[in-house]
Protein backbone atom coordinates (compact mmCIF):
# COMPACT_ATOMS: atom_id res chain seq x y z
CA UNK A 1 0.00 0.00 0.00
CA UNK A 2 1.62 3.19 -0.76
CA UNK A 3 2.06 6.01 2.07
CA UNK A 4 -0.80 8.44 2.33
CA UNK A 5 -0.60 10.84 5.35
CA UNK A 6 -3.06 10.60 7.95
CA UNK A 7 -4.33 14.60 7.81
CA UNK A 8 -4.24 17.25 5.37
CA UNK A 9 -4.06 20.37 6.53
CA UNK A 10 -5.45 21.61 2.95
CA UNK A 11 -8.96 19.93 2.84
CA UNK A 12 -10.92 22.23 4.94
CA UNK A 13 -14.06 20.20 5.48
CA UNK A 14 -15.83 17.62 3.96
CA UNK A 15 -16.48 18.99 0.24
CA UNK A 16 -12.84 19.50 -0.18
CA UNK A 17 -12.18 15.53 1.59
CA UNK A 18 -14.81 13.97 -1.40
CA UNK A 19 -12.98 16.36 -4.34
CA UNK A 20 -9.65 14.65 -3.28
CA UNK A 21 -11.15 11.24 -2.82
CA UNK A 22 -13.24 11.85 -6.35
CA UNK A 23 -8.97 12.91 -7.76
CA UNK A 24 -7.82 9.90 -6.06
CA UNK A 25 -9.75 7.46 -7.49
CA UNK A 26 -9.39 8.87 -10.82
CA UNK A 27 -5.76 9.07 -10.44
CA UNK A 28 -5.73 5.37 -9.43
CA UNK A 29 -7.44 4.71 -12.67
CA UNK A 30 -5.00 5.77 -15.24
CA UNK A 31 -2.03 5.55 -12.79
CA UNK A 32 -2.49 1.93 -14.81
CA UNK A 33 -1.56 2.98 -17.89
CA UNK A 34 0.72 5.91 -17.12
CA UNK A 35 3.50 3.66 -17.60
CA UNK A 36 2.73 2.56 -20.76
CA UNK A 37 1.70 5.73 -22.80
CA UNK A 38 5.00 7.69 -21.07
CA UNK A 39 7.38 4.30 -22.98
CA UNK A 40 5.27 4.98 -26.01
CA UNK A 41 5.15 8.74 -26.42
CA UNK A 42 1.06 8.51 -27.40
CA UNK A 43 -2.02 10.48 -26.68
CA UNK A 44 -4.02 8.89 -23.71
CA UNK A 45 -7.29 8.84 -25.36
CA UNK A 46 -8.57 6.27 -22.56
CA UNK A 47 -7.31 8.52 -19.78
CA UNK A 48 -9.47 11.31 -21.12
CA UNK A 49 -12.30 9.16 -21.64
CA UNK A 50 -12.53 7.92 -18.68
CA UNK A 51 -11.93 12.23 -17.64
CA UNK A 52 -14.89 12.72 -19.86
CA UNK A 53 -17.41 9.93 -18.66
CA UNK A 54 -16.45 10.93 -14.87
CA UNK A 55 -17.64 14.40 -15.12
CA UNK A 56 -13.71 16.11 -14.65
CA UNK A 57 -13.71 18.15 -18.10
CA UNK A 58 -16.79 20.55 -16.90
CA UNK A 59 -15.20 21.26 -13.28
CA UNK A 60 -14.68 24.64 -13.70
CA UNK A 61 -17.61 25.62 -15.52
CA UNK A 62 -20.41 27.40 -13.70
CA UNK A 63 -22.78 25.37 -11.95
CA UNK A 64 -25.52 27.47 -13.60
CA UNK A 65 -24.42 26.04 -17.01
CA UNK A 66 -24.13 22.37 -16.20
CA UNK A 67 -20.93 22.55 -14.73
CA UNK A 68 -19.73 21.93 -10.91
CA UNK A 69 -18.37 25.38 -10.48
CA UNK A 70 -14.56 24.53 -9.20
CA UNK A 71 -13.11 27.43 -6.68
CA UNK A 72 -9.55 28.29 -7.62
CA UNK A 73 -8.50 26.44 -4.37
CA UNK A 74 -10.39 23.61 -5.48
CA UNK A 75 -8.92 23.14 -9.11
CA UNK A 76 -5.72 22.89 -6.90
CA UNK A 77 -6.46 20.27 -4.90
CA UNK A 78 -8.09 18.36 -7.82
CA UNK A 79 -4.75 18.25 -9.77
CA UNK A 80 -2.42 18.15 -7.26
CA UNK A 81 -4.06 14.68 -6.61
CA UNK A 82 -4.97 13.41 -10.35
CA UNK A 83 -1.05 14.39 -10.99
CA UNK A 84 0.13 11.17 -9.00
CA UNK A 85 -1.45 9.19 -11.11
CA UNK A 86 0.03 10.97 -15.14
CA UNK A 87 1.35 13.96 -14.08
CA UNK A 88 1.10 13.96 -18.29
CA UNK A 89 -2.79 13.72 -18.15
CA UNK A 90 -3.02 15.78 -15.43
CA UNK A 91 -0.89 18.56 -16.95
CA UNK A 92 -3.05 18.44 -20.05
CA UNK A 93 -6.66 18.56 -18.61
CA UNK A 94 -5.26 21.74 -16.81
CA UNK A 95 -5.02 24.01 -19.48
CA UNK A 96 -8.66 23.09 -20.24
CA UNK A 97 -9.95 23.52 -16.69
CA UNK A 98 -7.73 26.89 -16.49
CA UNK A 99 -9.11 28.50 -19.58
CA UNK A 100 -12.82 27.56 -18.56
CA UNK A 101 -11.87 28.95 -15.20
CA UNK A 102 -10.27 32.17 -16.46
CA UNK A 103 -13.18 32.60 -18.46
CA UNK A 104 -15.65 31.84 -15.42
CA UNK A 105 -13.93 34.26 -13.04
CA UNK A 106 -13.64 37.18 -15.51
CA UNK A 107 -15.81 36.99 -18.76
CA UNK A 108 -14.20 39.23 -21.43
CA UNK A 109 -16.41 37.35 -24.34
CA UNK A 110 -19.98 37.88 -25.68
CA UNK A 111 -21.79 35.63 -22.84
CA UNK A 112 -23.90 33.88 -25.73
CA UNK A 113 -19.88 32.75 -27.22
CA UNK A 114 -19.30 31.51 -23.91
CA UNK A 115 -22.53 29.76 -22.98
CA UNK A 116 -21.98 27.73 -26.45
CA UNK A 117 -18.45 26.89 -25.56
CA UNK A 118 -19.65 25.61 -21.96
CA UNK A 119 -22.73 23.52 -23.57
CA UNK A 120 -20.22 21.92 -26.22
CA UNK A 121 -18.34 20.57 -22.81
CA UNK A 122 -20.99 19.78 -20.98
CA UNK A 123 -23.37 17.85 -23.51
CA UNK A 124 -20.27 16.44 -26.09
CA UNK A 125 -17.21 16.98 -23.62
CA UNK A 126 -15.20 18.79 -25.84
CA UNK A 127 -11.60 19.39 -25.21
CA UNK A 128 -10.38 23.22 -24.79
CA UNK A 129 -7.34 24.44 -25.12
CA UNK A 130 -5.64 28.16 -25.18
CA UNK A 131 -3.33 28.19 -28.54
CA UNK A 132 -0.57 31.30 -28.15
CA UNK A 133 2.58 29.80 -28.57
CA UNK A 134 4.77 30.23 -31.87
CA UNK A 135 8.04 28.93 -32.57
CA UNK A 136 9.15 32.16 -33.50
CA UNK A 137 7.11 34.43 -32.23
CA UNK A 138 7.86 36.57 -28.99
CA UNK A 139 5.01 36.86 -26.54
CA UNK A 140 1.74 37.74 -27.66
CA UNK A 141 0.00 38.29 -24.52
CA UNK A 142 1.65 41.59 -24.41
CA UNK A 143 1.30 43.18 -27.57
CA UNK A 144 3.59 41.31 -29.95
CA UNK A 145 2.80 40.35 -34.02
CA UNK A 146 1.16 37.25 -33.74
CA UNK A 147 2.42 35.40 -37.30
CA UNK A 148 -1.26 33.08 -37.12
CA UNK A 149 -3.13 35.62 -39.20
CA UNK A 150 -6.67 36.28 -39.57
CA UNK A 151 -8.16 37.53 -43.16
CA UNK A 152 -11.54 39.12 -42.68
CA UNK A 153 -13.70 38.42 -45.53
CA UNK A 154 -17.53 39.08 -46.30
CA UNK A 155 -18.09 35.18 -44.88
CA UNK A 156 -16.46 35.14 -42.16
CA UNK A 157 -12.37 34.98 -40.70
CA UNK A 158 -9.80 33.02 -42.59
CA UNK A 159 -7.25 31.68 -40.15
CA UNK A 160 -4.03 30.58 -41.34
CA UNK A 161 -0.94 29.68 -39.43
CA UNK A 162 0.33 27.42 -36.98
CA UNK A 163 0.98 26.63 -33.58
CA UNK A 164 3.43 25.44 -31.20
CA UNK A 165 3.02 23.26 -27.85
CA UNK A 166 -0.40 22.43 -28.24
CA UNK A 167 -0.96 20.28 -25.04
CA UNK A 168 -3.73 17.44 -26.42
CA UNK A 169 -3.62 18.18 -29.86
CA UNK A 170 -4.92 15.27 -30.64
CA UNK A 171 -8.28 15.10 -28.75
CA UNK A 172 -8.68 19.19 -29.17
CA UNK A 173 -12.24 19.81 -30.03
CA UNK A 174 -12.28 23.76 -29.87
CA UNK A 175 -9.48 25.80 -29.84
CA UNK A 176 -8.76 29.43 -28.30
CA UNK A 177 -6.45 30.97 -30.64
CA UNK A 178 -4.43 33.83 -30.91
CA UNK A 179 -4.16 35.45 -34.42
CA UNK A 180 -3.17 38.63 -35.80
CA UNK A 181 -7.06 40.44 -37.12
CA UNK A 182 -5.17 42.01 -40.99
CA UNK A 183 -7.85 44.87 -40.53
CA UNK A 184 -7.73 45.76 -37.23
CA UNK A 185 -4.17 45.64 -36.61
CA UNK A 186 -4.23 43.78 -33.55
CA UNK A 187 -4.33 40.60 -32.09
CA UNK A 188 -7.29 38.72 -31.19
CA UNK A 189 -8.82 35.65 -29.49
CA UNK A 190 -10.90 33.84 -32.08
CA UNK A 191 -12.51 30.42 -30.92
CA UNK A 192 -11.90 27.56 -33.73
CA UNK A 193 -13.17 24.33 -33.62
CA UNK A 194 -11.44 21.38 -35.65
CA UNK A 195 -12.43 21.06 -39.07
CA UNK A 196 -10.83 19.27 -41.93
CA UNK A 197 -8.31 22.34 -42.36
CA UNK A 198 -7.26 21.58 -39.07
CA UNK A 199 -4.14 19.73 -38.77
CA UNK A 200 -1.84 18.55 -36.10
CA UNK A 201 1.45 18.08 -36.79
CA UNK A 202 2.81 15.09 -34.99
CA UNK A 203 6.46 16.46 -33.67
CA UNK A 204 6.09 16.14 -29.12
CA UNK A 205 8.77 13.67 -28.73
CA UNK A 206 9.94 15.33 -25.45
CA UNK A 207 12.05 14.18 -22.34
CA UNK A 208 9.62 14.35 -19.98
CA UNK A 209 5.26 15.10 -20.24
CA UNK A 210 5.90 12.47 -22.79
CA UNK A 211 2.18 11.95 -23.23
CA UNK A 212 0.65 15.56 -23.16
CA UNK A 213 0.36 15.34 -27.10
CA UNK A 214 2.03 18.87 -27.39
CA UNK A 215 2.16 18.77 -30.95
CA UNK A 216 2.16 21.43 -33.37
CA UNK A 217 -0.75 22.42 -34.91
CA UNK A 218 -1.57 23.92 -38.36
CA UNK A 219 -4.42 26.15 -39.64
CA UNK A 220 -4.84 25.77 -43.26
CA UNK A 221 -6.89 28.76 -44.25
CA UNK A 222 -9.71 27.51 -41.72
CA UNK A 223 -12.70 29.64 -41.98
CA UNK A 224 -15.00 30.51 -39.02
CA UNK A 225 -17.90 33.23 -38.94
CA UNK A 226 -17.66 36.65 -37.80
CA UNK A 227 -18.59 36.22 -34.78
CA UNK A 228 -15.73 33.65 -33.62
CA UNK A 229 -14.05 36.70 -33.26
CA UNK A 230 -14.06 37.26 -29.35
CA UNK A 231 -11.74 39.72 -28.24
CA UNK A 232 -9.11 42.36 -29.15
CA UNK A 233 -6.15 42.44 -27.14
CA UNK A 234 -4.99 45.86 -26.37
CA UNK A 235 -1.68 46.35 -25.36
CA UNK A 236 -1.18 46.52 -21.42
CA UNK A 237 -4.34 45.37 -21.07
CA UNK A 238 -6.12 42.06 -19.43
CA UNK A 239 -6.63 39.72 -21.89
CA UNK A 240 -9.00 36.87 -20.92
CA UNK A 241 -6.02 34.55 -19.69
CA UNK A 242 -4.05 37.13 -17.76
CA UNK A 243 -7.22 38.86 -15.58
CA UNK A 244 -6.95 37.98 -11.95
CA UNK A 245 -3.40 38.32 -11.17
CA UNK A 246 -3.28 35.05 -14.06
CA UNK A 247 -3.74 33.01 -10.46
CA UNK A 248 -5.84 30.39 -12.56
CA UNK A 249 -2.30 29.52 -13.74
CA UNK A 250 -1.45 28.11 -10.19
CA UNK A 251 -2.92 24.77 -11.72
CA UNK A 252 0.46 24.19 -13.15
CA UNK A 253 2.48 24.36 -9.63
CA UNK A 254 -0.19 21.78 -8.38
CA UNK A 255 0.32 19.49 -10.96
CA UNK A 256 4.59 19.23 -9.99
CA UNK A 257 3.67 19.33 -5.85
CA UNK A 258 1.43 16.33 -7.31
CA UNK A 259 4.79 15.00 -8.50
CA UNK A 260 6.46 15.22 -6.20
CA UNK A 261 4.34 14.17 -3.25
CA UNK A 262 4.48 10.73 -5.36
CA UNK A 263 8.19 11.02 -5.37
CA UNK A 264 7.60 11.05 -1.52
CA UNK A 265 5.14 8.31 -1.24
CA UNK A 266 7.18 5.68 -3.47
CA UNK A 267 10.48 6.25 -1.70
CA UNK A 268 8.63 5.88 1.80
CA UNK A 269 7.63 2.19 0.44
CA UNK A 270 10.81 1.43 -1.27
CA UNK A 271 13.25 2.11 1.28
CA UNK A 272 11.08 0.66 4.60
CA UNK A 273 11.00 -2.94 2.07
CA UNK A 274 14.59 -2.72 1.29
CA UNK A 275 17.00 -4.05 4.03
CA UNK A 276 20.39 -3.12 4.43
CA UNK A 277 22.67 -5.60 5.52
CA UNK A 278 25.24 -3.43 6.92
CA UNK A 279 22.86 -1.29 9.06
CA UNK A 280 21.06 -4.63 10.35
CA UNK A 281 17.40 -3.22 9.28
CA UNK A 282 15.33 -1.41 6.20
CA UNK A 283 17.25 1.24 4.76
CA UNK A 284 14.91 4.04 5.55
CA UNK A 285 15.97 3.62 9.11
CA UNK A 286 19.28 4.92 7.27
CA UNK A 287 20.74 8.41 8.99
CA UNK A 288 20.76 9.40 5.54
CA UNK A 289 17.44 8.64 4.71
CA UNK A 290 15.83 10.08 7.53
CA UNK A 291 18.03 12.82 7.33
CA UNK A 292 17.01 13.44 3.14
CA UNK A 293 13.37 12.39 4.04
CA UNK A 294 13.03 14.91 7.00
CA UNK A 295 13.97 17.63 3.95
CA UNK A 296 11.31 16.18 1.38
CA UNK A 297 9.28 16.71 4.43
CA UNK A 298 10.05 20.51 5.23
CA UNK A 299 9.76 21.25 1.33
CA UNK A 300 6.35 19.70 0.79
CA UNK A 301 5.19 21.40 3.88
CA UNK A 302 6.42 24.54 2.53
CA UNK A 303 5.18 24.27 -1.45
CA UNK A 304 1.83 23.21 0.34
CA UNK A 305 1.43 26.55 2.51
CA UNK A 306 2.70 28.95 -0.24
CA UNK A 307 0.34 27.24 -2.83
CA UNK A 308 -3.08 26.95 -1.12
CA UNK A 309 -2.11 30.38 0.77
CA UNK A 310 -2.16 31.93 -1.69
CA UNK A 311 -4.93 30.62 -3.44
CA UNK A 312 -7.08 31.23 -0.11
CA UNK A 313 -5.99 34.80 -0.13
CA UNK A 314 -7.18 35.10 -3.12
CA UNK A 315 -10.39 33.94 -2.84
CA UNK A 316 -11.21 35.59 0.19
CA UNK A 317 -10.09 39.21 -0.90
CA UNK A 318 -11.84 40.80 -3.96
CA UNK A 319 -9.73 43.77 -3.97
CA UNK A 320 -6.55 41.65 -4.00
CA UNK A 321 -7.80 39.82 -7.60
CA UNK A 322 -5.61 41.40 -9.42
CA UNK A 323 -3.06 42.60 -7.37
CA UNK A 324 -1.27 39.31 -6.48
CA UNK A 325 0.97 39.44 -9.87
CA UNK A 326 4.62 39.27 -7.93
CA UNK A 327 2.76 36.57 -5.67
CA UNK A 328 1.51 34.51 -7.99
CA UNK A 329 4.68 34.07 -10.12
CA UNK A 330 6.90 33.73 -6.61
CA UNK A 331 4.40 30.49 -5.74
CA UNK A 332 5.06 29.26 -8.99
CA UNK A 333 8.90 29.71 -8.29
CA UNK A 334 8.92 28.17 -5.53
CA UNK A 335 6.50 25.37 -5.61
CA UNK A 336 8.48 23.82 -8.68
CA UNK A 337 11.35 24.03 -7.70
CA UNK A 338 10.65 22.69 -4.71
CA UNK A 339 9.26 19.82 -6.81
CA UNK A 340 12.21 19.28 -8.73
CA UNK A 341 14.61 19.26 -5.32
CA UNK A 342 12.43 16.60 -3.66
CA UNK A 343 12.43 14.45 -6.54
CA UNK A 344 16.27 14.62 -6.40
CA UNK A 345 16.04 13.98 -2.99
CA UNK A 346 13.96 10.68 -3.57
CA UNK A 347 16.44 9.42 -6.09
CA UNK A 348 19.14 9.73 -4.18
CA UNK A 349 18.03 8.02 -1.36
CA UNK A 350 16.77 4.86 -3.91
CA UNK A 351 20.22 5.30 -5.00
CA UNK A 352 21.46 3.23 -8.54
CA UNK A 353 17.20 1.67 -8.35
CA UNK A 354 16.18 5.16 -9.01
CA UNK A 355 17.12 5.15 -12.24
CA UNK A 356 15.38 1.71 -13.45
CA UNK A 357 12.59 1.87 -15.70
CA UNK A 358 10.65 -0.84 -13.23
CA UNK A 359 10.08 2.09 -10.97
CA UNK A 360 8.33 5.42 -11.48
CA UNK A 361 10.73 7.30 -9.69
CA UNK A 362 12.76 7.97 -13.32
CA UNK A 363 9.26 9.10 -14.75
CA UNK A 364 8.99 11.36 -11.82
CA UNK A 365 12.27 12.33 -12.48
CA UNK A 366 11.98 13.39 -15.96
CA UNK A 367 8.30 15.33 -15.50
CA UNK A 368 9.48 17.27 -13.07
CA UNK A 369 12.06 18.83 -14.98
CA UNK A 370 9.25 20.43 -17.27
CA UNK A 371 8.02 22.68 -14.56
CA UNK A 372 10.94 24.64 -14.84
CA UNK A 373 9.96 25.36 -18.65
CA UNK A 374 6.06 26.13 -18.07
CA UNK A 375 5.90 30.21 -17.41
CA UNK A 376 6.78 31.71 -15.98
CA UNK A 377 10.83 30.21 -16.20
CA UNK A 378 12.81 31.25 -13.36
CA UNK A 379 14.84 33.37 -14.66
CA UNK A 380 12.17 35.47 -15.50
CA UNK A 381 10.45 35.66 -11.97
CA UNK A 382 13.83 36.76 -10.77
CA UNK A 383 14.59 39.23 -13.10
CA UNK A 384 11.11 40.71 -12.40
CA UNK A 385 11.56 40.91 -8.56
CA UNK A 386 14.23 42.08 -8.72
CA UNK A 387 13.63 45.23 -11.07
CA UNK A 388 10.20 45.66 -9.15
CA UNK A 389 12.07 46.11 -5.76
CA UNK A 390 14.80 48.29 -7.50
CA UNK A 391 12.07 50.66 -8.83
CA UNK A 392 10.23 50.61 -5.33
CA UNK A 393 13.66 51.41 -3.49
CA UNK A 394 14.22 54.34 -5.84
CA UNK A 395 11.01 55.78 -5.65
CA UNK A 396 11.02 55.63 -1.91
CA UNK A 397 14.16 57.60 -2.15
CA UNK A 398 13.54 60.09 -4.56
CA UNK A 399 10.34 61.34 -1.95
CA UNK A 400 12.31 60.94 0.74
CA UNK A 401 14.83 63.50 -0.95
CA UNK A 402 12.07 65.80 -2.13
CA UNK A 403 13.24 69.22 -0.07
CA UNK A 404 9.74 70.24 2.79
CA UNK A 405 7.52 73.07 1.32
CA UNK A 406 7.86 76.04 3.21
CA UNK A 407 5.38 75.29 6.51
CA UNK A 408 4.94 71.84 5.95
CA UNK A 409 5.44 68.49 8.37
CA UNK A 410 9.27 67.05 8.38
CA UNK A 411 7.26 64.12 8.27
CA UNK A 412 7.09 61.80 5.11
CA UNK A 413 4.37 60.91 4.07
CA UNK A 414 3.34 57.19 2.87
CA UNK A 415 4.16 56.41 -0.84
CA UNK A 416 1.37 54.81 -2.23
CA UNK A 417 2.43 51.63 -4.79
CA UNK A 418 0.42 51.33 -8.13
CA UNK A 419 -0.42 47.50 -8.91
CA UNK A 420 1.13 46.37 -12.00
CA UNK A 421 -0.96 46.00 -14.95
CA UNK A 422 -3.30 43.00 -15.63
CA UNK A 423 -1.48 42.24 -18.64
CA UNK A 424 1.73 42.00 -17.12
CA UNK A 425 4.06 41.46 -13.88
CA UNK A 426 6.66 44.13 -15.44
CA UNK A 427 6.59 46.71 -18.18
CA UNK A 428 9.42 46.53 -18.81
CA UNK A 429 10.89 42.98 -18.78
CA UNK A 430 10.42 40.64 -21.99
CA UNK A 431 9.19 37.28 -21.71
CA UNK A 432 11.26 34.57 -22.80
CA UNK A 433 9.76 33.06 -26.47
CA UNK A 434 9.25 29.48 -24.63
CA UNK A 435 6.66 31.44 -22.23
CA UNK A 436 3.69 28.78 -23.19
CA UNK A 437 5.44 25.66 -23.50
CA UNK A 438 3.01 22.71 -22.91
CA UNK A 439 0.37 25.26 -23.24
Amino acid sequence: MPYAPCADFTLRHPSDEALAAYAEELAAEIGKTARFYDETGGFPSEHFELLRQRGALKLTIPRALGGRGLSLYELLIFQERLAKGSASTALSLGWHLMALGYLSFDLKWPRPAFERLCRGVVQRGDLVNILITERDGGNLLRGGKAATVAHKTSEGYVISGRKAFCSAAPALNQMILYAWDEQAGKTAEFLVPRTPDVHVVENWNSLGMRSTGSHDIEFDGVLVPHEAKLLEIEKDQPSSFTTGSRAFGLQVAAVYLGIAAAARDFILEFADNRQSPSLGGAILDAPHAQQKLGEIELLLAASKTQLYGLAELWERHDALKHRLHHEVWTTKYMVTNNAVRIVELAMSIAGGHGLSRDFPLERYWRDVQCGLHNPPQNDMVVSTLAQAATRDYRQRRREAEKPAAPGASAQTAPVETTAPAESTVSQTTSIPTEEAVFH
